[in-house]
């Protein structure tokens, strides 16, 4: 698939697709503990440099880049990476997509650039792409994550029992939300006048490149 990042660019957040010269970083950043505490996809131990290199192959993999995009997320202020998220699971016979793999450094949680990235990442795919359903899947213990995607208008729809285990072995029960294009024009509004309520406080984020 084709990615037009210019239409991925926003007033807080860019998002531009994932290079291998980016990885080192990636890597660094991801080694606080606390991004994946909720979700369980890595483990930072002895393990975690293993863990995090499958994770990126699996991203940068050819055989899936039909199913999948990976992005990395800037600062649009001070241009620092802050994270990572994902198209993947694309098909686009059945217009749809889902958005996921996203983590960001705890610096970035609870502002405005979350909002934004979801905003970008939905209109793309229904202005842009034409698709007709953007879902979102989210494991059950991660509530922070669950509130964060019915703040931005998705519906819930099911729990699928057991879907999955953690990297540590522990169950996962899966959540599924959804948004559809009927209700993107709502959607878009309702995200548009969050972030442009928002204003970045004075010096509170200060993240080194």
């Amino acid at each position: 698939m084709q990615i037009d990042t210019s239409k991925l660019r926003g007033q807080y957040i860019n998002l531009e697709l994932l290079r291998e010269d980016q990885i080192p970083q990636l890597k660094e950043l991801a080694r606080d503990a606390r991004i994946w505490d909720l979700t369980k996809t890595l483990l930072v131990n002895d393990t975690f440099d293993e863990q995090f290199d499958n994770y990126i192959a699996a991203a940068l993999d050819p055989r899936n880049t039909g199913m999948q995009v990976s992005f990395v997320m800037r600062d649009a202020a001070t241009e620092a990476i802050m994270g990572m998220t994902r198209y993947y699971r694309i098909e686009p016979f059945h217009k749809r997509l889902d958005i996921g793999y996203t983590w960001y450094i705890p610096e970035y949680w609870g502002t405005v650039h979350n909002k934004e990235c979801k905003l970008l990442l939905m209109q793309y795919a229904f202005e842009t792409l034409g698709y007709q359903r953007v879902e979102f899947e989210v494991a059950h213990q991660n509530l922070r994550s669950q509130k964060a995607v019915l703040k931005i208008g998705g519906v819930k729809e099911a729990v699928l029992r057991k879907h999955g285990l953690h990297a540590d072995g522990t169950v996962r029960d899966t959540v599924v939300f959804s948004v559809i294009d009927d209700e993107w024009p709502e959607t878009k509004a309702k995200l548009t006048q969050l972030i442009a309520a928002y204003r970045v406080p004075p010096d509170s984020i200060k993240v080194k490149d």
